[in-house]
C-alpha cells in the first residue's frame, strides 16, 4: 500500500497550478516579413517566440503558459501592435499599452 505522503508529493508536482497550458497567439498581418510575441514570459526578448506565418496570411504560435495573468504584445516587423483578440489592455513597466492574457 503506498504511503499518502508520497501520493500526496506526486499530487503536488503535477496540480494544475504548476503544469504549462497551450495557447495558441494568432495575428493577422499578411504584409509582415516577421512577427513575433514578447511578453512578461519571456523577458519581453523577440528571438524567444517568433510566430510562424500561414497561408492565408496570418501569423500563428502555441505558447505554453503557467496559471496566472500575462501582459503581452505582438512585434509586427518590430513595431509592437496590441491583440485585438485580448481579454484586456493594461500597462507595462515602462507605461505602454499591453495586451492582457489570463490562463487558468
Amino acid at each position: 500500500m503506498p504511503s499518502s505522503q508520497s501520493h500526496n508529493s506526486h499530487h503536488s508536482r503535477y496540480s494544475a497550478r504548476n503544469m504549462a497550458k497551450p495557447i495558441n497567439f494568432f495575428c493577422v498581418a499578411p504584409e509582415a516579413q516577421s512577427v513575433t510575441v514578447v511578453g512578461d514570459f519571456n523577458e519581453w526578448r523577440p528571438q524567444v517566440h517568433p510566430m510562424q506565418q500561414q497561408s492565408d496570411g496570418s501569423w500563428q504560435l502555441q505558447i505554453p503558459l503557467n496559471h496566472g495573468h500575462h501582459h503581452y504584445t505582438f512585434l509586427v516587423d518590430g513595431r509592437p501592435v496590441l491583440d485585438p483578440r485580448a481579454m484586456g489592455i493594461a500597462r507595462n513597466e515602462k507605461n505602454e499599452r499591453v495586451s492582457l492574457i489570463a490562463v487558468s
